[in-house]
């Protein structure tokens, strides 16, 4: 598998509440990687990729949301893996991240992380490729700051965005050397504490066969945030009083 970005944000609403958001971006010279790498809940990011083993994903976010810190619960998984030389993992919690590049992945490959975020990668053209991710994401972070996002154009870009940057950013340096690979796939998955009264569909989306996945995901991203704004104009009072006899005709 490619690269990935694991990130935390911890941001506080116009009106005064506090909430934590973690999300997961990923793309590959392979397809499916949305149904493989990204693992994430409201307590945690986890991107299992390399040589993958999807419980080291799926049981290091239920380790997470049982309250155990992401690097602990990571790290101990690994100690149990046999196969844990040709892994990579790495991921973000509300206190902590962990990333792990195993000896025996292939090409070039490595991580790196910050205070809140983490990035990863194998098979690419070289470390520029996640420095390029890394630095796109944090000049763009909202973390310990008021959140104002309000749909496209006011405040800060949705994460789902912005992780989406992140891609854009890592493939424009190089990428997966791995040209002769046409078929590709991208995913971006988001989690938050936050309430929302529909929630944005724009979190969650694949793109699992394409010859431009991260292209294709921003469209998919781009019409998701549109029907997200047109259903919220549209059903605004039915969702207020659960009931669609309030929706518009």
């Amino acid at each position: 598998m490619t690269f990935s970005v694991c990130v935390r944000e911890a941001y506080e609403t116009p009106d005064g509440e506090r909430h934590d958001r973690f999300g997961v971006a990923v793309t590959t010279r392979l397809p499916g990687v949305g149904t493989l790498c990204p693992f994430v809940s409201e307590n945690g990011a986890v991107a299992t990729q390399s040589l993958v083993n999807v419980s080291l994903g799926r049981d290091g976010i239920r380790y997470v949301d049982d309250g155990l810190a992401v690097d602990d619960a990571l790290e101990a998984l690994l100690n149990a893996d046999d196969g844990a030389s040709e892994r990579q993992l790495h991921g973000v919690g509300a206190g902590s991240t962990f990333t792990f590049s195993g000896e025996d992945c292939e090409g070039w490959f490595g991580d790196l992380a910050g205070d809140h975020y983490t990035v990863a990668g194998n098979m690419l053209t070289g470390e520029s490729v996640l420095q390029a991710a890394a630095d796109a994401y944090a000049e763009s972070a909202v973390h310990e700051t008021t959140d104002e996002t309000a749909g496209a154009g006011i405040g800060a870009d949705p994460l789902a965005k912005r992780l989406l940057d992140a891609l854009e950013a890592g493939h424009r340096e190089g990428g997966d050397k791995r040209e002769e690979l046409s078929v590709q796939s991208a995913a971006v998955v988001v989690e938050t504490t936050e309430d929302y009264e529909f929630t944005p569909p724009y979190n969650d989306l694949r793109v699992d066969a394409s010859e431009s996945p991260i292209d294709d995901l921003r469209e998919t991203y781009a019409l998701a945030l549109a029907g997200y704004e047109d259903t919220l104009e549209r059903y605004a009072d039915a969702f207020e009083s659960d009931s669609l006899e309030e929706a518009a005709e």
